[in-house]
């Protein structure tokens, strides 16, 4: 027998490995992906703090010119964005901490998990800008 007669026959062809294509969205998905990309974001507001503390010990002249960035619009945004993926990692950490522990593994207990996860994400970082603004520690 030869080896294409042996790849024909009687072995069903199937895809490799499944593809977007296959399974449809749902929340649990979206939140799995949403919370490896806030630990990427993560990974970059902890280099961001660490140029800041470098800006902070090289002097106050460098310092200066690294809070006249931070302080900008644009700089308030993207601090506003590191602080938003960090919430929404950190309720994401708790999700899987509460999954780990084996509770919340039925799929519509899991799916509201998800969801509340990252709708909480989203408000503390609402709650921690609103205080912010209201305490004076960052105006525009």
């Amino acid at each position: 027998m030869s080896p294409e007669s042996l790849k024909t026959s009687a072995t069903p062809r199937r895809p490799m490995s499944p593809h977007l294509q296959v399974w449809s969205w749902h929340v649990t998905m979206a939140a799995s992906i949403l919370n490896r990309a806030t630990g990427i974001a993560s990974v970059v507001g902890a280099v961001a703090v660490a140029g800041w503390l470098i800006c902070l010990a090289l002097g106050p002249d460098t310092y200066t010119i690294f809070l006249t960035y931070a302080k900008s619009p644009l700089g308030l945004l993207v601090w506003f964005g590191l602080s938003l993926a960090g919430f929404v990692h950190l309720m994401g950490g708790l999700r899987h901490f509460v999954w780990d522990m084996g509770a919340g593994l039925q799929p519509r207990t899991a799916s509201a998990l998800a969801l509340w996860s990252m709708i909480i994400g989203v408000l503390l970082t609402i709650a921690f800008w609103a205080w912010l603004f209201v305490s004076g520690k960052v105006v525009l």
